[in-house]
């Protein structure tokens, strides 16, 4: 990191380094389209995104979930 951009931020308070932070990753996000993707990560996307459109994987009642919770307490 350029020494002058560490001298002007390490006296910065948390506060001042977490809103820095903020913008930074605004001005990321801002331009992400940007940011190629490997063919790992758009195969896992693909693979993501097909689990969800699957019918079958649709989830369970909160009814199931919550006697699953209760049934794991005891």
């Amino acid at each position: 990191m350029n020494s002058l951009l560490s001298e002007q931020i390490l006296p910065l308070t948390i506060p001042e380094k977490l809103q820095l932070i903020e913008e930074i990753w605004d001005s990321v996000v801002m331009d992400a389209d940007q940011i190629p993707l490997t063919q790992s990560q758009k195969q896992e996307l693909d693979r993501r995104l097909a689990s969800y459109q699957n019918i079958e994987n649709e989830g369970k009642s909160w009814e199931v979930v919550k006697r699953r919770i209760i049934k794991d307490d005891i």
